[in-house]
């Protein structure tokens, strides 16, 4: 039995025992990256730690410190105060806000996981607070920036646009971020039905129990309207207002106390620093955070203890192990022995799964440029068309990031606040089977069999 084959079924028994087992995975797969890194890959210390997402590990404790004070001291209150106010109460419209503010991030230039990690924690605190599916608002921000990933000023259209241009490929880059866009605009609008968004529809406006809501008539001043001659004021009916439904935990205006207008300052600097100067967002949380934990320590008290640490946990080890299967060729390896197949279509919906398959585990980057290079002996061809194929290896690589295990989908299951996290993540384990399982073979056929390009 070859290395590569036993290292991918070594990782099938990390899951199967810990859905089995309820052993933590990433403890699991930490286990599994020692034994087969240093029995079966002949790998030192040095070369299993090789794969140690040390930028992941400080953006999800830096974030998710930083937010555990901004929910301490009432600033994901406020904020979710000023969006229920921003849509007039109509809580359906959120997720939808949190989807084109994602996407609009990505589009104008941000890392995905930089926006999902400034958008997440406030679209799932609102999700708590109104009892809207965690998984339908961690869906929306994840396929939001992955909307917005392909334009041509983003980073992963940059670099795409750019392997196509290396490899000399016909290319375009507007059907490139077309497709991303339509792509993860049917998702999210599939995901908003399912999972309980025509319900929100449904119920309505929420009432905003800080200012109060419009009643359906109201009083002017001066006119003569419907009022008799002389009275000095007119009384007119407004338009009947959309059913209002007051939840009890519903919105209140919260105050702009000191320790919010800091922590808001906090995540606005966040922006700038990860957008405008291209900071680790990370370490820029961290480090705001520790600010604001200086100037209020009763109000921070309690944060370190409500990082994710399991999470941490659990993703640091899965992709640890997915390091040693990169350093051990295995990915190379399964890419080559699907490219040496002999019919191009059918090549193509393999080498689609398989960037599916391993970006929901690795770098969504990296897996595009190793697969959109080992696609070129059979698009030169010419039986397969260039631009359709690059747009659904694309698509098909970066749609399953709200898996746990990539960046943004372990962003997700860090964020949320108040959730069964073990159930949250089965969920997200769960839906991100589906998109693996389902979009390549959907994008396959909309884009490479019809032979764009």
């Amino acid at each position: 039995m070859s290395p590569e084959l036993i290292s991918v079924l070594v990782l099938a028994v990390v899951f199967v025992i810990a859905t089995t087992r309820s052993v933590n995975m990433g403890a699991l797969a930490f286990a599994a990256a020692f034994g087969v890194g240093t029995l079966v890959a002949d790998l030192d210390a040095d070369g299993v730690f090789a794969g140690f997402p040390g930028d992941l590990f400080v953006v999800l404790v830096g974030v998710t410190y930083l937010f555990a004070i901004a929910r301490a001291n009432g600033t994901t209150d406020w904020l979710v105060y000023a969006a229920v106010r921003l849509v007039r109460g109509r809580v359906a419209l959120i997720p939808w806000v949190m989807f084109a503010l994602t996407g609009a991030l990505t589009a104008i230039g941000a890392v995905s996981p930089a926006a999902v990690a400034i958008v997440a924690p406030i679209a799932l605190s609102f999700a708590a607070r109104y009892r809207i599916s965690p998984l339908l608002m961690g869906a929306m921000v994840v396929h939001g920036a992955q909307a917005g990933g392909f334009s041509p000023i983003s980073i992963y259209g940059t670099i795409v646009n750019g392997i196509v241009e290396r490899e000399k490929l016909p290319g375009s880059e507007i059907t490139l971020f077309l497709a991303s866009l339509l792509a993860n605009l049917v998702i999210a609008a599939v995901v908003f039905v399912v999972c309980g968004g025509l319900k929100l529809w449904r119920q309505g406006a929420v009432a905003d129990n800080g200012t109060g809501t419009p009643t359906a008539t109201e009083t002017t001043g001066g006119g003569s309207g419907a009022a008799g001659p002389g009275t000095g004021t007119a009384t007119r009916t407004a338009p009947a207002p959309a059913p209002v439904t007051t939840l009890p935990d519903g919105p209140t205006a919260v105050a702009l106390t000191a320790p919010v207008i800091a922590t808001l300052v906090s995540l606005v600097a966040l922006v700038v620093a990860v957008l405008g100067f291209d900071l680790d967002a990370g370490l820029t949380a961290i480090t705001l955070a520790v600010v604001l934990s200086t100037a209020w320590p009763d109000d921070s008290r309690k944060a370190v203890g409500q990082i994710a640490w399991p999470t941490v946990l659990l993703i640091c080890g899965v992709l640890t192990y997915v390091g040693v299967l990169d350093e051990m060729g295995t990915i190379t390896w399964a890419g080559e022995g699907v490219g040496g197949i002999g019919v191009p279509l059918l090549a193509a919906v393999l080498l689609c799964y398989i960037g599916a398959i391993v970006s929901a585990f690795a770098s969504s980057v990296g897996i595009m440029g190793a697969l959109i290079p080992l696609a070129v002996p059979f698009l030169a061809q010419g039986e397969i068309g260039a631009i359709g194929m690059v747009a659904a290896l694309a698509v098909s690589a970066t749609v399953v990031d709200v898996s746990p295990f990539s960046t943004n989908g372990a962003l997700v299951l860090a964020a949320a606040p108040d959730v069964d996290r073990d159930r949250f993540f089965r969920q997200l384990m769960a839906y991100g089977g589906i998109v693996v399982a389902a979009v390549p073979a959907i994008v396959w056929l909309a884009m490479v069999v019809p032979g764009w390009g």
